[in-house]
């Protein structure tokens, strides 16, 4: 029994001879100025953060371990090397998840997103400045709001030049790579499969590219803000037109128009898969309406006056009449997902439901770029639901469940106790209905996680479903989750990371991390403040603890504090993760309210287990 023949059977799998409308390999070759070779980036210590040369064994045919179409998108992705995208547009493809482009203007060249690692954003620079010249880097885009368009830029200038970004950049920024960060980097490693080894029967990609580096991430704040469609703004002489669309792929997010060069960003609204509109990491709710709406707006605004298309992943799209039936079926497809998801929901189906009975149009179906590498029409339309509706379907039975680990317990017992369970499990495998055997199983895990049979065949059931899955995300859930079953710990994300964006958050914004963090009943009896004066900034920012909330109140006008510490900014990340001594800054009053606020806060735990309970 191969993958294919358990995986999803509606909008996920096709045969693999199935003819499509387009074929992508001459766009995504077009262009090759030269590549990086060999294709790895280390950090300053040696450490490989990006290497593509793992990835060579794409060049080979799909393997019953993979899901074909997935297979060929991989091959795609992992094609890496510096692009003429047109005249003076140049793209950094395959050095990382996302897309660098840089463009040529008077003095120097414009970045826009540079990539998640300032090591992979350094050597796709430098990659350019070979073939290019050493031009000064003269401005930074970011495109919106996740870490993969930001994350490098530390690796390309130090701050001193313009920093464009669409409205509400940094609170987005802030609210999920940071406060929901340690949650959301936990289910990333299942996401992209991080930590799975590279090769045919394990990590082959995520369908929207290879994968994330694991580098040095920073932050430096924008100090240009988009605030609507069609402003207009010029740097280093090349002239950009923006579109804001918020609420789409990112809650702040733009495309923009290059017309000197009659050339489209459509950043990550318009892509070569079906988009997320709830990723499985975690993130807000996308609305899908909304952006359909944007892509249309694109059609109107700007598709019929350009040569080219490109987008912050993947390859671009040539020719005006290519570029208008792309955005317009990306257009469709998102409209198409929301509106019958709304239609099916109003005749009474709950969010699985509508997913199992969800059919796509035949021509949206066989387009390539409208397939489900990245998001699936399985949980794009449970999204669309929950959006609407929320967690709960309207089942009282499902108003108070147990949690997992209680309710395996109460199953396995009503169905005959674990090994009866493993037997009907395997049963129902044998049968081919893994999806069952998979419900099972899962019971018997959370039940008795020490089932040592239990967990091999789960873990099984987990790799045969991934090598089925056309969706890069699903198959790395899968496969992760076997390798968790079987014993596999997850490596913690690197601190350096953490540190650089904490370095680029507002202050306020840098409390508020703090803030998530307190353990709230440890904390419900202390009552105290502090006030934080960074000289470097001229603002005085006081913390108060009480019952159990943290609150931070800039420039306060009345009352005191039992402690005042007095500092810079750069100095604050490093006080208060231990790393300065409080011994080491001006500080008045009680001084052991600072150890009692750090003896308050919870590590974050990146390692928490997902499969088990």
């Amino acid at each position: 029994m191969t993958g294919a023949d358990i995986g999803p059977t509606h909008a996920h799998t096709r045969a693999p001879d199935e003819d499509f409308l387009d074929d992508d390999f001459a766009d995504a070759y077009r262009g090759l100025l030269g590549r990086l070779v060999p294709g790895k980036v280390y950090d300053a210590v040696g450490r490989v953060v990006w290497n593509t040369d793992t990835y060579a064994f794409l060049d080979g045919p799909s393997p019953d371990s993979v899901h074909p179409g997935l297979w060929r998108q991989a091959k795609l992705s992992a094609h890496q090397g510096l692009f003429e995208v047109t005249d003076g547009v140049y793209q950094i493809r395959g050095l990382d998840l996302s897309n660098m482009t840089l463009i040529e203007g008077d003095e120097g060249v414009v970045v826009v997103d540079p990539l998640m690692s300032t090591e992979t954003a350094a050597a796709g620079l430098g990659l350019y400045r070979e073939y290019r010249g050493d031009r000064a880097v003269s401005a930074v885009v970011y495109t919106h709001s996740h870490v993969d368009h930001f994350g490098g830029v530390g690796g390309v200038v130090d701050g001193d030049v313009p920093i464009l970004a669409p409205s509400g950049f940094m609170a987005h920024a802030i609210t999920e790579n940071v406060h929901a960060g340690p949650a959301m980097a936990r289910r990333s490693v299942f996401q992209t499969g991080a930590q799975l080894p590279v090769g045919p029967t394990g990590h082959i990609g995520v369908g929207l590219g290879l994968g994330a580096s694991s580098g040095t991430v920073t932050l430096i704040a924008p100090n240009r803000t988009i605030t609507r469609t069609g402003q207009e703004e010029v740097v280093d002489g090349v002239r950009l037109v923006f579109q804001l669309t918020p609420g789409t792929e990112a809650p702040s997010e733009m495309n923009f128009l290059l017309p000197d060069h009659r050339a489209l960003c459509m950043a990550e609204n318009a892509t070569h898969t079906l988009h997320n509109i709830l990723t499985l990491r975690g993130a807000m709710v996308r609305d899908a309406r909304v952006w359909s709406s944007y892509l249309d707006e694109s059609v109107h605004l700007f598709a019929h006056d350009v040569d080219v298309l490109f987008a912050s992943h993947h390859w671009p799209t040539w020719g005006t009449e290519n570029i208008v039936a792309f955005l317009s079926e990306q257009r469709d497809l998102y409209a198409y997902l929301h509106d019958q998801t709304l239609r099916m929901m109003n005749q009474g189906m709950v969010g699985s439901e509508i997913a199992e009975n969800f059919r796509m149009p035949p021509n949206l179906e066989r387009r390539r770029h409208t397939r489900g590498y990245y998001g699936s029409v399985s949980h794009n339309v449970k999204a669309i639901y929950q959006s609407y509706m929320g967690w709960f379907d309207g089942n009282p039975a499902h108003l108070w469940e147990h949690p997992p680990e209680a309710n395996a317990r109460r199953y396995v017992d009503c169905m005959g106790g674990t090994d009866e369970v493993v037997r009907k499990a395997e049963r129902y495998r044998d049968e081919g209905d893994a999806r069952f055997a998979v419900t099972l199983l899962n019971h018997v895990v959370f039940a008795d996680p020490d089932h040592r049979q239990a967990r091999e065949t789960l873990a099984d059931l987990y790799e045969q479903l991934g090598w089925g899955a056309e969706c890069g995300p699903w198959r790395n859930f899968y496969l992760q989750g076997a390798a968790e079953l079987r014993g596999r710990t997850p490596e913690p994300p690197a601190s350096a990371g953490l540190m650089g964006v904490s370095r680029g958050l507002p202050v306020a914004q840098f409390f508020e991390a703090l803030a998530i963090r307190v353990d709230g009943p440890r904390a419900w009896n202390e009552a105290f403040a502090i006030d934080w004066v960074l000289t470097d900034q001229g603002a005085t920012y006081r913390t108060r603890l009480s019952n159990g909330a943290l609150t931070i109140t800039e420039n306060p006008r009345s009352g005191s504090a039992e402690l005042t510490v007095t500092l810079t900014r750069p100095e604050l990340p490093g006080l208060l993760v231990g790393r300065l001594d409080l011994a080491d800054m001006r500080a008045e009053g009680e001084t052991g309210l600072l150890g009692r606020l750090l003896g308050l806060l919870d590590p974050p735990d990146y390692g928490f287990p997902i499969v088990t309970p």
